[in-house]
This record gives C-alpha cells, sequence and structure tokens, in this order.
C-alpha cells in the first residue's frame, strides 16, 4: 500500500475519533478534556495506535478509552469504509507537556540572560 493512502488513512480515523469522543459519556473522558493527537494504522489494518493528550489525568482518561473502544470501533466501521476496522490501542501522548517544559526551560534562560534595564530620570 502506498505511503500516501495510509497516510489519509491514519488522518480519518483520526478526525473520526474526535468526532466521536464529543459524544462520549464516560466521565473519565468528559472530565478529563480528552482529544486525539494523531493515529498510526498498520500496513494490514488490523491495528492503530492512537495517541491521545488529556488535560486531567492521562491514566483515568485512557482506561475510559479503553472502555469506549467497542464504541469507537463501531463509529468507524459505519464511517469509514475499510476493509478491515482496526482494533484500537491507546497511548498517552507526552509531547504536549514536553513542549511545554521546553518552552518553560526557553523562558526561564531568556529572563534569566535578559539585561536588566537601569531607569532613567529625565
Amino acid at each position: 500500500m502506498p505511503s500516501y493512502r495510509r497516510g489519509r488513512i491514519n488522518d480519518a480515523v483520526a478526525e473520526e475519533l474526535a468526532i466521536c469522543l464529543r459524544d462520549a459519556r464516560d466521565p473519565r473522558i468528559l472530565d478529563n478534556f480528552v482529544s486525539i493527537t494523531r493515529c498510526e494504522v498498520a500496513p494490514d489494518l488490523k491495528v492503530a495506535r492512537v495517541y491521545y493528550s488529556a488535560l486531567g489525568d492521562a491514566k483515568a482518561a485512557g482506561e475510559g478509552l479503553r472502555a469506549a473502544q467497542g464504541m469507537l470501533r463501531r463509529h468507524l466501521a459505519m464511517t469509514l469504509n475499510l476493509r478491515l476496522t482496526p482494533e484500537l490501542l491507546f497511548y498517552a501522548d507526552g509531547s504536549m507537556a514536553h513542549g511545554a517544559k521546553i518552552a518553560r526551560i526557553l523562558e526561564e534562560l531568556g529572563t534569566a540572560s535578559a539585561p536588566k534595564e537601569e531607569p532613567t530620570d529625565d
């Protein structure tokens, strides 16, 4: 399968899962503001790695996503025209937290290395 097709499938699965999460009723998903960051479908379309970020408790959000896996797969089967509906494996995406940490460090370095301005009397 060409790589551009897998890319389109990855994007379609991630988009449909994000749409389906709006209808989720599990408080572990709703209370933690879960969002799908990316998806990687295997070349044989049997497994999809779904990366998510949560503003609250990521562990509880992952448990909620695993509990809702059947509903999410059913939604994918109804909306996407795929030969197979992939099994969903959920992984917490730490890139947002990592980016925030880098931004905080850069901000601290910027304020520490900036020369202090002396007030002038005009």
